[in-house]
């Protein structure tokens, strides 16, 4: 089972990361935490990595619908988004919202999954004009 939806983009990552951010807007959704991996891994391990921040986006009217049809599926709202460089390209993948559905098994789920899948690939759309892609 595939688990995400990516894009990859021929830009470079700090023009990506702005991007993404703003397509994420426009759909709807805010960031509400930004984690740069990058950072985090040079300041506590002296470990180098590619760029990689991990953005928590959030679209609280469907956070809402969800945590109303489960309290616990807070541990699977599609909220991470992930902007990484790899060579010459920018990856930005994000959490298949379907996830949700298939490993709670709630079919009250299913039309938040829905909304949530086309906001986010509309978002990805915007990115390249293309639509997102789960991996093999």
């Amino acid at each position: 089972m595939s688990y995400d939806r990516t894009v990859y983009l021929d830009t470079d990552f700090a023009t990506a990361l702005t991007r993404v951010r703003e397509a994420l807007g426009e759909q709807g959704f805010g960031i509400l935490t930004e984690i740069d991996v990058t950072a985090t891994l040079k300041a506590k391990l002296d470990q180098d990595m590619e760029d990689y921040v991990i953005l928590g986006a959030c679209n609280p009217p469907l956070a809402h619908q969800a945590l109303e049809a489960d309290r616990t599926i807070g541990l699977l709202l599609p909220c991470n988004v992930v902007v990484r460089a790899d060579g010459d390209h920018t990856v930005v993948q994000a959490l298949d919202p379907q996830t949700m559905v298939a490993l709670s098994g709630l079919d009250a789920l299913r039309p938040v999954a829905d909304e949530a899948t086309r906001r986010l690939d509309a978002a990805l759309a915007s990115l390249t004009g293309t639509v997102a892609e789960g991996r093999p």
